[in-house]
């Protein structure tokens, strides 16, 4: 149930059911913190892909008003990216990593 299910997914666009778990922050380049939310238990048609994930609070999300607990249903695409730390600090140890993320999310709806 780790986002290694989502491998095979790789490049397609599928709807996707999730738990709102909470909503958070991250810290954004320039200007204020950019709004998160984090989902729990993604499946696709009751098969669980991943236990969780931290997606960007777009405008169709903040539309909803989600609260932890609400259950939501979204199309969105399946992508890799790297994650770790790309600096030049030699005390910071974060190897880089592949991992799987959902974006472009269209169709959300609370269930």
């Amino acid at each position: 149930m780790t986002r290694r299910d989502l491998i095979p997914l790789k490049g397609q666009r599928l709807t996707f059911t999730a738990t709102v778990g909470r909503m958070g922050t991250k810290s954004a380049f320039k200007g204020p913190p950019l709004p998160t939310v984090l989902l729990k238990n993604l499946s696709i048609k009751s098969d669980v892909v991943a236990n969780h994930l931290w997606m960007n609070v777009g405008k169709q999300f903040m539309d909803l008003r989600l609260q932890p607990g609400d259950v939501i249903q979204f199309d969105a695409r399946v992508t890799e990216y790297v994650k770790g730390y790309k600096g030049h600090r030699s005390d910071v140890h974060k190897p880089l990593e592949q991992d799987y993320k959902l974006e472009r999310p269209t169709k959300i709806a609370k269930l």
